[in-house]
């Protein structure tokens, strides 16, 4: 294993699950299974398939001889093909009908729809347990002032949970996306070579109500409701811009987030989750570095990048189809949705041991405060018959004096300089009245406890959700 490259997404960062649902054998069991169903449906409907027949393949779904398979592929240069013969060894007595009136897309794209939505409806549990920790999080800190920025500079506080149903906010709608993208997934069915089900009206004699009732029952087999509508020789291909484009949206969302405690954990007013005997830098051993946060964003830029591959292979397809989607698509979206995966098992970790210093938090606020502070003197200058604009000049000059002494390396004098000033009519004890944070945060409390009641029937008894990591 340590002689031939192998993707970092398989060998350290995505799950079992997800590795196995992309794997060779899962994918070539779905082409069995899709056999299967294929040879029930046409006897039902009275084709010459027996029942023996169909037991047989049944039988022999997982009993997958892939040295054969590859040793048959390599003299023909065909996988579908080389597929059939290696289940016709094992099935003798069925080696007949396989694939009977069939294309190669209808294994290679029902099976990629099939695993494409198992693999979507697990990231959408791993969403969820994320959504979990942020909401059980936003509630513990409702109601904790905190400094807010704007274009990164000290703004008015907000508190600690607020910002996080911003988190929160970004990955529900990316919840919605993603419902709406598994609900509206649908088979290719068996169509024929350019999606004109010809070869069924020969097979069924013309019975055109056959051909939809076969595809309706295979269908069923695996969970659809419907097919698409109408098709080349492949399903359309718009679709899997669709999966790769909600996947980049986690991708943003989890970036966002990400990047947000990056930057926090520089004034260290937050942490991600760091372990006992965790090492920060070879070199510098009292670090701490952010490295799963950072690693997020780094396989965050991968994934929005990666999902450029849908569109571009999507604009390019030729009339009925052309087989330049498939080398890129074996890659793009198994790589999609790996990364996705690692993403937001990340995102479960870090938001599960989510670490917020208090003290730093409140020094934080602390220093600012004198500056947030002057929007509520200034409106009680004018209360006491001050002039506004006067005032608002007066709160400019000083801010600007004290912020001077502070880059000086001195403490904060805002209050005292704007205390001797005759024009407010405080004193310095009226003034340091309004130095409490949370006369700051407006409604951000019964904000945050507003939009967790939202979201109760979506998050629903999802408790804190963790994954391990390899590294």
């Amino acid at each position: 294993m340590y002689d031939k490259y192998e993707s970092p997404l398989g060998s350290r960062y995505a799950s079992d699950y997800m590795l196995t649902l992309f794997s060779h054998r899962t994918r070539i069991t779905t082409w069995r299974k899709l056999w299967v169903s294929l040879a029930k449906a046409e006897m039902k409907l009275g084709l010459p398939v027996t029942a023996e027949q169909v037991k047989e393949l049944e039988d022999n779904i997982d009993n997958i001889d892939f040295d054969v398979a590859a040793a048959r592929e390599k003299e023909v240069r065909h996988d579908v093909m080389a597929h059939v013969y290696t289940y016709g060894k094992v099935a003798p007595s069925a080696a007949g009908i396989i694939h009977l009136g069939a294309t190669s897309c209808y294994v290679t794209d029902n099976a990629d729809m099939i695993i494409y939505r198992d693999a979507l409806q697990y990231l959408r549990n791993e969403l969820i347990g994320v959504m979990a920790n942020l909401a059980e999080f936003a509630d513990k800190y409702k109601d904790m002032p905190t400094l807010g920025y704007t274009h990164y500079q000290p703004a008015q506080l907000v508190t600690v949970g607020k910002r996080a149903c911003l988190w929160l906010q970004d990955f529900a709608s990316d919840l919605e996306e993603l419902d709406f993208v598994i609900g509206s997934m649908k088979l290719l069915g068996c169509r024929g070579t350019t999606g004109t089900e010809a070869s069924f009206v020969e097979l069924f004699g013309g019975d055109t109500a056959k051909i939809d009732e076969m595809n309706a029952l295979i269908c069923k087999d695996f969970g659809f409701d419907r097919c698409f509508s109408v098709s080349g020789q492949t399903y359309p291909r718009k679709f899997d811009s669709r999966i790769l484009n909600v996947l980049s949206s986690i991708a943003q969302s989890s970036y966002r987030m990400a990047n947000d405690i990056r930057l926090l954990q520089h004034d260290r007013q937050v942490e991600e989750p760091f372990e006992k005997n965790q090492i920060g830098s070879s070199a510098m051993a009292y670090k701490r570095n952010p490295m799963r946060s950072e690693r997020i964003c780094s396989l965050s830029r991968y994934l929005m990048a990666d999902a450029l591959n849908a569109p571009m292979t999507a604009g390019t397809q030729w009339l009925e189809r052309t087989l330049d989607d498939s080398a890129n698509r074996r890659i793009s979206i198994p790589e999609g949705c790996l990364c996705a995966d690692a993403v937001l098992r990340l995102a479960q970790n870090v938001t599960n041991g989510f670490v917020v210093n208090e003290k730093i938090v409140d020094r934080t606020v602390r220093e600012y405060l004198p500056f947030i502070a002057t929007e509520n003197i200034l409106m009680e200058g004018v209360k006491r018959g001050g002039d506004r604009q006067q005032l608002h000049e007066v709160i400019r000059t000083c801010s600007m004096e004290a912020t001077a002494r502070m880059k000086a390396g001195e403490s904060c004098n805002l209050l005292e300089l704007l205390a001797a000033r005759p024009e407010f009519g405080l004193d310095r004890a009226e003034m340091e009245a309004v130095l409490e944070p949370k006369l700051y945060i407006g409604r951000c409390p019964e904000q945050v406890t507003a939009y967790l009641n939202e979201l109760k029937d979506v998050i629903g008894s999802a408790g804190k959700a963790d994954a391990e990591i390899n590294v």
